[in-house]
């Protein structure tokens, strides 16, 4: 049971599992903590796009060395750019957010944490706050 004021998943998806920060938070431990914190971040976020699309998109193992290795990085993005757009489809954004694969590539080559703030944005769209 949460308590008042605390993110709960999406209606009908109990098993999505809640991930929720401030997308600039995620940006500031990036770059604070040399990149250590885009490995714990990969992992949970690909937790929560595996519950999305209902199969494993991202091996937890990819999840965590891709937050310290460019190649893996790179493929990291891409797949959760694909991920995505089961993510769109629970909150009616699935062909706004399809189209973000490429743009999650090219970002995650040259500045990871910016494509994690994205992706972070659009987690963060599928919890509702209880009043």
């Amino acid at each position: 049971m949460t308590q008042a004021g605390q993110p709960t998943p999406p209606a009908g998806r109990p098993d999505i599992p809640v991930f929720q920060n401030n997308p600039i938070m995620v940006l500031v431990l990036g770059f604070v903590t040399c990149g250590l914190y885009m490995i714990y971040w990969n992992m949970k976020a690909a937790e929560v796009l595996n519950k999305c699309s209902g199969r494993e998109l991202i091996s937890p193992t990819v999840a965590a060395i891709s937050g310290c290795c460019l190649p893996l990085n790179i493929y990291f993005y891409y797949v959760a750019g694909q991920g995505l757009g089961d993510l769109g489809a629970l909150i009616g954004k699935k062909e706004e957010l399809q189209s973000k694969s490429t743009l999650l590539v090219i970002l995650g080559i040259f500045v990871p944490a910016v494509a994690a703030m994205i992706v972070q944005g659009h987690i963060n769209e599928l919890y509702t706050q209880k009043p």
